[in-house]
């Protein structure tokens, strides 16, 4: 059971219990990456809105990822958390 931190309540949780963000190596594009085959800088976040919020409200995503994340991503995010 691996854990990890999510970057916005810094809660530890198991692994399957967040929404992993991977910045492609590549790309530096931010993508959802629920089966860890991209590889790059990654993030985490819990399955709940205000988690999800608050990571876009204060850029702490983009901070973690070092990159520049787009508002795309966060309706992204949020249709996930819906289909979960």
């Amino acid at each position: 059971m691996t854990e990890r931190r999510c970057v916005s309540c810094w809660q530890v949780k198991d692994r399957d219990e967040l929404i992993k963000i991977t910045a492609d190596n590549n790309t530096s594009k931010p993508v959802i990456n629920p089966n860890s085959f991209t590889f790059g800088r990654s993030a985490y976040l819990c399955y709940n809105k205000s988690c999800i919020e608050a990571a876009f409200k204060k850029n702490k995503l983009g901070r973690h990822l070092k990159t520049q994340v787009p508002n795309e991503l966060k309706g992204q995010l949020l249709d996930e958390l819906r289909n979960s």
